[in-house]
């Protein structure tokens, strides 16, 4: 009998057409998904337990953590289980709801003492990783809680450390590891059991760049060990020795066990979990063109492609002859790293080639006001260029950031023109009342405006955003510092962190310009005769990272493609070229 699927005899097919959307959960809500999602990759990270109930107690054992492919559409309702507080309190389930099914992670085990426990207080409880026991000079062993209290395959985590005599106390388990066992005297409590590393199906997510659910160190006195024992990687706290010095908490959203406390000290509590959910492009069997055709019509046959990251830089704006002030910053726009505030979404990239458009910085040349730096592009990014710093007899220039204002008592330009969310930059600073002495405002910069000109003192550039994009930690698109009119006290304004350039006091003279490729203002100078010229903007960059499976290659050869040590690729474009995906 013909099926609805074309003919093709066998099971339904279902395509998943997600276009790899991820969603990371730090509080309890709701996961609306895409319409053509069908299918899910989700991690699910409950809260880790907290260190043990008194001094030189066990370290905490993490949260539950599970990495699974599920059916997923609609509406995904979301529980972030919270971590443990402090003395022996086990970390909370988190969970999440697709397809009416129920996935979950078990909270944390506590580390020894545990006064819920009676008979075995001292060893550690179990949980999705266990907490570690105790170590107490004249009494038995005491064991860790056992891990993967869910009975989860695979294992959702690991066992807490054993503690003995004489000795200190052990460390929780992770989800990769099991806890430390104690060690003599002579050597650290017992280690947490380190997180598991899930970047290769998320990318880089959080402060412990995706290694989630470390185990936390076990504590100790100065007479049983030579230090508290160290975190697991993936959040887990370290212990303590210190005498009322409370272990480490474990980190906010990893799941990470708590520290064990020091002599006369609590443990650390524990860290609370988290949920991503990534919507998957998929489509398994066999398929008939007619139900090909079909799913294409409705939107939802997979399209291929991956989810980028980005950091696009515009040019920066220029100063200009005469008293000016300092040019804005290129535009700045980024996803995935940088300050959190200022992170867009990544895009879905399907294979093919991409035109770079990077921008040039603006000229010192202008008047009334310094040149606009122009535009950079990536696919549907645009970052505006930076505006120029104006004269006494100019306005100051909108743009991604505005440039800083020159004369009396004038206003900068206005940054985040035209608008984008999160906002590309910010104004640029005004001058100061007066002719003497008086202080031109400093360009606008990615994460602050332009400081304002006061007599006798040039307004500094407003500060770049730091981006670890290239695995290396750089600032981009600083504002250039105002010039200072003046021959005697005060200073021209510093340049922007992030490539701006500095100011010139007086004349004659240039001042700084902007850096190359940071997106960076050029200084503006004071207006007295012999007049100084003002700095050129810095030219903006684009740098785009993608995951392990992507090919990228890059057009012309000035610009470079890498491969990061986590596996990512990368491509940074210092000039504007093709980018080709595949």
């Amino acid at each position: 009998m013909a099926k609805s699927n074309g003919g093709i005899i066998g099971k339904i097919n279902k395509t998943s057409f997600g276009k790899c959307t991820q969603t990371d959960k730090t509080s309890s809500g709701t996961v609306t998904t895409q319409p053509g999602t069908r299918i899910a990759k989700i991690l699910i990270v409950a809260g880790g337990g907290s260190g043990g109930a008194n001094q030189k107690s066990g370290g905490g054992g993490a949260g539950g953590l599970r990495n699974l492919e599920v059916n997923a559409s609609g509406n995904i309702p979301v529980t972030i289980g919270a971590g443990g507080a402090p003395v022996a309190t086990s970390g909370v389930n988190s969970s999440l709801v697709a397809c009416g099914t129920t996935y979950f992670a078990t909270g944390g085990g506590t580390g020894g003492p545990s006064p819920n426990f009676p008979g075995s207080e001292r060893d550690g409880t179990p949980g999705g990783s266990g907490g570690g026991g105790q170590g107490v000079t004249a009494c038995a062993p005491h064991v860790g809680g056992t891990g993967n209290a869910g009975g989860f395959s695979p294992v959702e985590g690991f066992p807490g450390g054993t503690a003995g005599a004489p000795g200190n106390s052990a460390g929780g388990g992770g989800a990769s590891q099991a806890g430390g066992d104690f060690n003599p005297p002579s050597e650290p409590a017992g280690e947490g059991g380190n997180g598991l590393d899930v970047s290769p199906d998320y990318g880089n997510i959080g402060p412990t760049c995706s290694v989630f659910a470390g185990g936390g160190g076990g504590g100790t006195e100065g007479s049983c060990g030579a230090g508290g024992g160290p975190g697991g990687t993936g959040g887990g706290g370290a212990g303590k020795i210190t005498r009322f010095d409370n272990g480490t908490p474990g980190t906010t959203n990893t799941g990470g066990g708590g520290g064990g406390g020091g002599q006369d000290a609590t443990s650390g509590n524990g860290g609370p979990g988290r949920v991503i959910v990534k919507e998957l492009n998929k489509a398994s069997g066999v398929w008939s063109m007619q139900s090909q055709f079909s799913a294409k019509s409705q939107g939802t046959w997979p399209e291929f492609g991956y989810t980028i990251d980005y950091l696009v830089a515009a040019g920066g704006g220029g100063g200009t002859s005469g008293r000016s002030g300092g040019g804005g910053a290129g535009g700045y726009r980024a996803s995935g790293y940088g300050p959190s505030p200022l992170q867009g979404s990544a895009l879905f990239t399907s294979p093919g080639p991409y035109t770079i458009t990077v921008g040039a910085g603006g000229s010192n040349s202008g008047s009334p006001s310094g040149g606009a730096g122009t535009n950079s592009v990536f696919s549907t990014i645009t970052s505006n260029g930076g505006g120029g710093g104006a004269n006494n007899c100019g306005a100051a220039g909108t743009g991604g950031s505005g440039g800083g204002a020159a004369g009396d008592a004038k206003t900068g330009g206005a940054g985040n023109t035209p608008p984008t969310d999160p906002p590309q930059g910010n104004a640029g600073g005004n001058s100061s009342p007066g002719s003497g002495g008086a202080g031109s405002g400093g360009g606008g910069g990615a994460t602050a405006a332009g400081t304002n000109g006061v007599s006798p003192q040039g307004g500094a550039g407003g500060a770049g955003a730091p981006n670890t994009i290239t695995g290396t930690d750089t600032t981009y698109a600083g504002g250039g510092g105002g010039g200072l009119d003046s021959p005697g006290p005060g200073t021209a304004g510093s340049g922007g962190a992030g490539g701006g350039g500095a100011g010139l006091k007086g004349g004659p003279g240039t001042a700084t310009s902007g850096t190359a490729n940071t997106g960076g203002g050029g200084g503006g100078v004071g207006g007295t005769s012999p007049s100084g010229t003002g700095g050129s903007g810095g030219s903006g960059i684009v740098v785009v990272r993608g995951p392990s499976a992507v090919t990228f290659s890059v057009a012309p050869g000035t610009n470079s493609t890498a491969t990061h040590p986590g596996g990512d690729k990368l491509a940074t474009f210092t000039v504007s070229g093709t980018l080709t995906v595949s």
